[in-house]
Parts: structure tokens; sequence; C-alpha cells
């Protein structure tokens, strides 16, 4: 399902920022080399992260669901001089993409992989996180929520990708589609759980943005 027409998108990019080049060769890249290039975050929705990110100053970021790098890279647009970012990915064949982007940023030092299961890392990071960005396996989402909300503080701001779901979430529920089930589920929890407070954006695939109280 498109939300916006093709034009509407155009203009919204028009509009914002302009994407950076190395972010266009990463996508140039991602759509040559790999399997779903459409999982790329994009420019418009890379614009807002950049965007988010540099509003907060965040001092630690954590992603999950790194793919070939597009969002981490937006992310750590906003780091501050010494913080870091840590992103995970359970696809080890995706390391080499990754890294090669992130070495030629500016944020490449700055930037940790890990690659593996989120839920058996998470735990093992002694950081405190100022910023999360949930983008992986959608029947995990709500144990992601839990395992980062330990990571966090008040004010700390939790970010989670693709919640409407190419428009599934306001369609008929197909008793099959545990995918969807989990996202009706994660959205009505978040919109109830006295732990945040939340907004659901119509960015994109939808983009909710949760502050821990």
């Amino acid at each position: 399902m498109h939300f916006l027409s093709p034009l509407l998108e155009k203009y919204l990019a028009d509009h914002s920022e302009n994407e950076p080049e190395l972010l266009q060769r990463l996508t140039r890249e991602t759509h040559l080399k790999v399997i779903q290039p459409r999982m790329i975050t994009g420019h418009f929705q890379g614009r807002v992260l950049s965007l988010l990110s540099k509003i907060i100053g965040p001092k630690a970021i954590l992603e999950i669901g790194t793919y070939t790098g597009y969002s981490a890279l937006c992310l750590a647009e906003g780091l501050q001089r010494q913080g870091t970012l840590h992103t995970i990915d359970i696809n080890e064949e995706l390391y080499d993409i990754q890294r090669k982007y992130f070495d030629a940023s500016d944020y490449g030092s700055q930037i940790v992989q890990h690659t593996g299961d989120a839920l058996n890392i998470i735990p093992t990071l002694d950081t405190v996180f100022d910023l999360v960005f949930i983008d992986a396996e959608k029947v995990s989402y709500d144990h992601y929520f839990e395992a980062c909300l330990k990571k966090c503080r008040p004010g700390s701001i939790i970010l989670s990708d693709n919640v409407l779901w190419s428009g599934k979430v306001v369609e008929p529920l197909n008793p099959k589609d545990k995918a969807t089930k989990v996202l009706l589920d994660y959205n009505r929890k978040l919109k109830e759980d006295p732990r945040v407070e939340t907004v659901l954006l119509p960015i994109r695939d939808g983009l909710t943005l949760s502050r821990v109280l």
C-alpha cells in the first residue's frame, strides 16, 4: 500500500534536506547487490532520523536491524563527539558492506557492529542509551522493546519502524499473518504503556516515537 502518491513523495523529498552523496552511493550498491533493497531506509525517512538524532544529541544510540547501514549513518549524524552507536544485525553477509560505508563516513570510529541475535546481545551492552531505533524482525518487536527499555533512562527516545505494515494494520486480519497480529498488539501496547508516551507518525511505513518516562 502506498500512503502517498509518488508525486507527493517526490515533493516531500524535494523540500527536505538533500540526501548526502555517500548515502546515494550506498542506495545504488544496495539495489545492485543486496536482496530486498526496498528495505533500505531511503532519503526522506533518513533525513527524519538524522534530524531527530540532531535534536536529541545522543551520547549513545542502539539500532536493532542494520541492513546495509543507511539508517545507522543517518542516526550517527546527531551523535555527540565522543558518542557511540551500537548496531545489531543477524545477517553476517551484510557486515562488509556496512563497514565499507561506515568507514567512508565521518562516524566510522563511533559505530560498533554486532552480528547475531539482538535479544542475546542487548543484555551484554553496558550502556545507557539515549536513542533506540527498532527495525528488525517484526514478530520480536515486543521483546526488543522490553530489552531496550532496560537500557534506557527517563527521556530516552525509542523509535519503532514499519508499524503500519503496508496498511495491513487497518485491514481484516488474516489469522495466519503473525507479523501483523504482533504489530497490532505492539501498537496498542505502546499507546497504553504507562512507562512511555507515544505518537505514531505516518512516515513511510509508519514510525512510532516513544519517550521513556
